[in-house]
């Protein structure tokens, strides 16, 4: 029987929750041949500042359901502000949330230069995840980001590797 991981992200319009959805499927895609991924927004009305949801299904057999995730394995939360009592609802169980910390803005933006905290959450997110790695990510970075920005990405997932445990 295949074992589907499911990931919702939260953020707003301008935050890269669906980049980071889109670059985990890619790195888990990557990472094996039997690895399947698929990665899809949900959103309202398209404008900056808007809140965005993103989906991310990973598996080690093909995706045959497209539908929204309705209860997730993790929840990860770019911005606090839609931390709210309905969140809780969208874990499994035994699902693990993950909230973007002052630890985590600050790391991103030494190296950024930005408080963009969408690859530093999908890093840490990442440390929790058996089937992935720093070089998987590293690899999904090289395949889907712009040249211009995937040197400081790579570093930045790099650091959260280094500091998981001080930024959990």
């Amino acid at each position: 029987m295949a074992t589907t991981q499911k990931i919702i992200w939260l953020g707003r319009g301008g935050q890269g929750a669906f980049s980071a959805a889109k670059l985990l499927g890619a790195a888990y895609a990557l990472g094996a041949p039997d690895h399947h991924a698929l990665a899809f927004p949900s959103f309202g009305p398209e404008r900056r500042g808007a809140p965005v949801r993103a989906y991310t299904k990973l598996s080690d057999a093909p995706i045959n359901d497209r539908s929204s995730i309705v209860q997730a394995d993790f929840v990860v939360c770019l911005d606090e502000t839609l931390n709210d009592a309905g969140v809780a609802d969208l874990l499994k169980p035994e699902g693990e949330f993950l909230l973007v910390n002052e630890r985590i803005t600050d790391l991103a933006r030494e190296v950024l230069g930005r408080e963009i905290v969408n690859t530093a959450l999908l890093a840490l997110l990442a440390t929790r995840l058996t089937s992935l790695d720093c070089s998987d990510l590293e690899r999904g970075i090289e395949a889907t980001m712009n040249e211009r920005i995937r040197p400081k990405n790579i570093e930045l997932v790099r650091r959260v590797f280094a500091q998981k445990d001080e930024l959990l």
